[in-house]
């Protein structure tokens, strides 16, 4: 694998720590600018609104850009809106230098996914898609926990400083790792780069992994009380079991990219039975310390199998323009976020108990299944030779050829 990879996964590392950080620091954030914990929720709302604005959005407007330049632009846009978070000064300035801080998310694993593509030879696309996303399951492990502790003891604003400064090493890795590459100039301009998301197939890529993630964040959204009211773990061992799910994300990561290599749409029509069965069992697991551990591992697992097979299944459903493809895809994952865990919340509202958020999501995940069968079936059909095409090639076969045949 390219050493150019290594700069991919920088940026992605510090794009985790940031997306995730926030939700251990609330406590903190609420105390210092006197407002309520779930006012200080909207930070997170801002930041995966900023997400799924900034995708699509960024990524069509920088598509005759050189590939390298947008990804040290976005990351450079990432700094900006992280220590502009640091700086605020009331609640309303660090609501908008979260949404800041999102818009360059979903533009920068877009536009890191075409490249890290086309530094490998085709038969390991997807592997190297799996290796910049390590970054992200790797901040899961290390980023957010250190994060978290900086923010306790030396305040929410440093840790912004610090993530800030990851977004820095992210920038140098790039200038220096990332070949040089022309910049792109489409000839139908910008609606020929929006024309791919009119396509079906690429919409339910789109569709599968909403369905497929919100699998996943049904579930994960709620873990907290799952682990302590119901597996019976003291609240300060949350953190230690939330970098076990960071582990097992990134073994699945890893591997999903490597089956993909082999067989994209097996891996994914395994992964996401692998997802709905782990959450179909999350009650049984949730009954006792050391299933209810081996349960978070394999949650992580099970989901992030599916993500590089669905990140290139996407760009390869819109070839004509992949950046912008792959960037929707990433706010196809923050909608995930948010829906999943709407789900997960109203089967707690409806008093189905405390570990129903993961049969919700079991239930999402069988529909997940059920639109990559939809998307599986509608390419068989349109791959099929059709008999009336056959009959007409058949009529132009010069008389020559069929005295050959004969």
């Amino acid at each position: 694998m390219p050493v150019a990879l290594l700069a991919l996964a920088v940026g992605a590392f510090g794009i985790g720590t940031t997306e995730f950080v926030m939700m251990g620091l609330l406590p903190n954030v609420a105390d210092d600018l006197h407002i309520s914990i779930p006012t200080a929720g909207h930070l997170v709302s801002a930041y995966a609104l900023g997400v799924v604005i900034g995708a699509p959005l960024l990524a069509a407007v920088t598509a005759r850009l050189s590939r390298r330049k947008v990804l040290i632009g976005l990351m450079a846009l990432f700094v900006l809106g992280n220590a502009l978070s640091a700086l605020a000064p009331g609640y309303g300035w660090l609501l908008a230098a979260r949404f800041l801080s999102g818009l360059p998310h979903g533009a920068f694993f877009g536009v890191g996914a075409v490249v890290a593509t086309g530094l490998v030879a085709p038969e390991r696309k997807a592997r190297s898609v799996s290796l910049m996303f390590m970054g992200l399951t790797v901040a899961n492990i290390a980023g957010v926990p250190v994060a978290t502790l900086m923010g306790q003891h030396l305040g929410w604003r440093a840790t912004f400083l610090g993530v800030s400064a990851i977004g820095v090493a992210a920038i140098v890795s790039l200038a220096l790792l990332i070949p040089r590459d022309p910049t792109h100039a489409p000839a139908g301009g910008l609606r020929s780069e929006l024309a791919p998301l009119r396509s079906l197939p690429v919409w339910l890529a789109l569709g599968t992994t909403v369905a497929g993630f919100g699998a996943l964040f049904a579930a994960y959204s709620y873990i907290t009380p799952m682990l302590t009211d119901a597996a019976g773990y003291a609240e300060a061992s949350v953190t230690l079991l939330l970098a076990l799910f960071g582990v097992g994300a990134t073994i699945g990561n890893l591997a999903g990219g490597r089956l993909a290599d082999h067989s994209l749409r097996g891996t994914l029509f395994g992964g996401l039975i692998a997802l709905a069965a782990v959450l179909g069992l999350f009650p049984l697991l949730m009954n006792s310390g050391w299933s209810a551990a081996l349960g978070v591992a394999l949650l992580g697992m099970a989901a992030f199998v599916t993500g590089s097979p669905l990140q290139l299944m996407v760009m390869e459903k819109a070839s004509a323009a992949p950046s912008l493809a792959s960037s929707a895809n990433q706010a196809a994952f923050n909608l995930a976020n948010a829906g999943g865990a709407w789900i997960g919340g109203l089967a707690l509202a409806a008093g189905l108990g405390v570990t129903s958020p993961a049969l919700a999501g079991a239930a999402l995940a069988v529909l997940g299944l059920a639109v990559a069968g939809v998307a599986y079936a509608a390419d068989r059909r349109r791959d099929a030779p059709r008999p009336g095409r056959e009959r007409l090639v058949a009529a132009h076969v010069p008389e020559h050829v069929e005295s050959v045949r004969g």
